[in-house]
Formats: C-alpha cells, sequence, structure tokens
C-alpha cells in the first residue's frame, strides 16, 4: 500500500498532515481514524493500515497539531505523564473542526463519491461520538471512548449509525459510567440506530494491545456494522 502524508487545509487556512493508507483493492469508501492521547504514533498508523487492507481509504489526521505537530508518544509512565498535558492543552472544538475538514477534503478528493466512517480509540473515540452529533459523516465507531458520559446532551443530536465498544476492567471508563451512556442511547429515540458492546475482561485500550479474542470479537463486529450501514459505493 501507498502511505503518504496528506495536507489537509484547516478552516483558518493553516494545514496540517493526515497519515493516509491507500487500499489495493477499493470497496469506495474511507475510515478517518482518530487519534488516541499518544498521538499519530505506530499504532494508529496500523489502525489505518488494517482498514486500507479492507478496502477503505484511511486517514489519521494529527489532531495535536496545534499544540505540537507530529506528536507521538511511548506507553511508558514519561509518555503517559506527556499524553495527560497534552489532552489537558487539547481544544476539542478546533479538534471536532478539524476532524469536519479532514472529512471535506476526502469527499472532495478526485473520484471519491462513496461514504466516510469515523473510527476513534480513547480520546478519538470520544471525538467519533461527537463528530457523529455534529459532523456530515456516515457511521462512527468509539473504542474506549473517554468523556462521552459529559457529553450525553448530544445523543438526540446523532446523525448516522454509531457502535460503541468498551472493556469491563477499564479504569478510564467504569462500568458505572458505561451504564449511563448505555441508559442514554436506550432512551433517545433518533439513537436507535446505536449499540454498544462490552468485553467484561478487556482493559482500556484492548482493540491494540489486549488480549486477542477481545480484539478480535470487537473487529470482527465493527467490520459487520460498516459492512451493513455503508453498503455499496454510491
Amino acid at each position: 500500500m501507498h502511505s503518504p502524508i496528506e495536507p489537509i487545509r484547516a478552516a483558518d487556512g493553516r494545514a496540517f498532515q493526515a497519515y493516509k493508507s491507500v487500499p489495493a483493492v477499493p470497496n469506495g469508501h474511507a475510515v478517518i481514524v482518530l487519534q488516541e492521547i499518544f498521538g499519530v504514533t505506530d499504532t494508529i498508523r496500523a489502525v489505518a493500515d488494517r482498514y486500507a487492507e479492507e478496502g477503505y481509504l484511511a486517514l489519521a489526521p494529527d489532531l495535536f497539531w496545534r499544540l505540537e505537530p507530529g506528536v507521538e508518544l511511548a506507553h511508558d509512565k514519561a509518555g503517559v505523564a506527556r499524553a495527560f498535558e497534552y489532552l489537558e492543552r487539547f481544544d476539542e472544538a478546533a479538534g471536532i473542526e478539524d476532524i469536519g475538514q479532514t472529512v471535506a477534503h476526502v469527499r472532495a478528493m478526485p473520484g471519491f463519491s462513496g461514504r466516510v466512517v469515523v473510527l476513534g480509540l480513547c480520546l478519538g473515540g470520544k471525538l467519533a461520538y461527537r463528530a457523529a452529533a455534529s459532523l456530515d459523516v456516515d457511521a462512527a465507531v468509539a473504542f474506549y471512548g473517554v468523556g462521552i458520559e459529559q457529553h450525553l446532551d448530544e445523543v438526540a443530536a446523532l446523525r448516522c449509525p454509531l457502535m460503541l465498544h468498551y472493556g469491563g476492567r477499564d479504569r478510564y471508563a467504569p462500568a458505572e459510567v458505561v451504564d449511563r451512556i448505555e441508559a442514554a442511547l436506550l432512551s433517545s429515540g433518533p439513537a436507535a440506530r446505536a449499540v454498544l458492546h462490552r468485553y467484561p475482561q478487556a482493559d482500556h485500550g484492548f482493540y491494540t494491545r489486549g488480549a486477542a479474542e477481545d480484539a478480535d470479537a470487537a473487529h470482527a463486529r465493527t467490520r459487520r456494522f460498516l459492512q451493513a450501514e455503508l453498503g455499496a459505493a454510491r
């Protein structure tokens, strides 16, 4: 796969970068992969590559670019500390705007006429949920989105099908928080197109750093969800 860096125009006219993974056999659709608090790391690029292998044009925008372009942090003690520092300084509204610019960029690509998915992990999971309530996307997937419970007023505004995945041992999204999210989704009419899956033995980050059984189950569910919701390219 050809995997260059794709420049994206921000709303203020500046530019930021996205990792792009191009499928060998396109299915006509695109997946925008939204980063964890560690930046667009090898882990995030691997997620993009995985979906490109399944036929999706995949882009992973650098959402921390206003703080420092190209942030890539390790999952060690020092990396976690720095990641939380970036998170505290992160302008979430600007990040969602950048996701919107990435969506628009994909839709404007020559020959592209398919559907666009946002798929996020951790911080990116919350942003995928919020994008589903505010942007022109066709489906959204959130893996262990942290902080969604702070935006449950947006459930009624969901514009597209949404799938969420949570681990039962996730200290950043404990069971009582996931219960609140699920109750809000179930109580809202427009959110009837949302589904939440739990993995009792899984911890935070299980999709890329957990037991293969849970990661594979979540990926299989996501594949079926996207195939059902996206259908053939327009």
